[in-house]
């Protein structure tokens, strides 16, 4: 920063706000700090009694905030990301193109902060997202920044730290596993819960299957859907590890790969994830008929855009994987799964 005269000061940027008063008619600001002088300012701020002003110089070191928040728009747009329509106070917003989930690559947004008087926040990784919803915002601090660490970040981020994966059509086969259910001993009521929940994507419902406590019977349930076309399979009811519990059991004899037969979340511990191919299957525990939010909503969201989890993915989980189970859910804005 430096003090220089006005009529010299064409291509710096203004320190601080400058005001302008007209007696009895108005009082406000006449410059904004971080404007960029032209020459067409030197008039009006001769007028405004500026002979001297304190400014900053870019000269070839010196990148202005609005410029560095154009480098951080590009730095962290990637696909199905819209950029705010200009860059406002020197910051630059990002916003959802589609409906979907938010990546975020975690590793290198916290390399381009740990530069300094960098500024790039986000929405949590893998958070479902609506279309138009405001998921990150970046600015550097200081009005002008040095262009070598703005250099720096642009060498550190070689792929964009932002990406919505959108959700994708699925057609989805249920089976509602138990003696007590197939031979109406009680009424099943996990059907419903889980149309309701798919409800909430795009998906096409083959149908939904009542089996009892039988292996054979069960997989050959699944494997009628999966002739139909399914390319989801979902599985209610035995899931516990008591021995007349068969579901898990049944999954895994189908063959795949079983991702995970538990999980560190709750409610939601005995959920069972495997894909038969690329097709996901899922064991559902019985929380999942009367909680409001669990593992299901968790993991159905991000399978839901053709992701592939593995077992970190879910063992992950554990670090925000309690639901605090509120009187009103705000689900997915808030801890759960965070």
């Amino acid at each position: 920063m430096k003090k220089i005269k006005t009529v010299d000061a064409v291509g710096y940027v203004l320190q601080h706000d400058i005001t302008e008063i007209v007696p009895g008619e108005f009082k406000g600001r006449a410059f904004k700090k971080g404007h960029i002088i032209t020459e067409e300012d030197i008039p009006k701020l001769l007028k405004l009694g500026k002979d001297n002003i304190f400014v900053f110089e870019l000269g070839d070191t010196g990148v202005h905030e609005n410029e560095a928040a154009i480098i951080l728009g590009k730095l962290g747009k990637g696909n199905n990301i819209t950029l705010g329509k200009e860059v406002k106070e020197g910051k630059i917003n990002f916003y959802a193109e589609t409906d979907g989930i938010l990546k975020v690559d975690v590793d290198k947004l916290l390399e381009l902060n740990m530069l300094g008087e960098i500024s790039f926040a986000t929405l949590p990784n893998n958070i479902s997202v609506k279309k138009g919803e405001l998921v990150a915002g970046a600015r550097v601090i200081p009005l002008v920044i040095n262009k070598s660490k703005m250099d720096t970040a642009q060498e550190i981020i070689k792929e964009p730290l932002l990406k919505i994966n959108p959700y994708q059509k699925y057609k989805v086969g249920i089976i509602t596993t138990g003696n007590e259910v197939f031979y109406g001993r009680i009424e099943d009521k996990f059907g419903k819960v889980i149309i309701d929940k798919l409800s909430e994507f795009d998906c096409e419902i083959i149908g939904q299957t009542l089996c009892p406590d039988d292996k054979e019977i069960i997989k050959s349930k699944a494997t009628e859907f999966l002739n139909k076309g399914a390319n989801m399979l979902i599985f209610t009811g035995g899931m516990s590890v008591d021995p007349d519990d068969l579901t898990p059991s049944s999954i895994i004899e189908m063959g795949g790969e079983l991702i995970s037969y538990g999980a560190p979340v709750l409610p939601g511990s005995m959920f069972l994830l495997s894909y038969l191919d690329d097709i996901p299957m899922m064991g559902l525990p019985g929380c999942v008929m009367f909680a409001k939010r669990t593992v299901f909503d968790l993991v159905l969201s991000r399978v839901m855009t053709g992701e592939k989890l593995n077992k970190k993915d879910i063992m992950l989980y554990g670090a925000g994987g309690l639901c605090q189970s509120c009187d009103v859910c705000h689900y997915p804005n808030c801890s759960f799964g965070k």
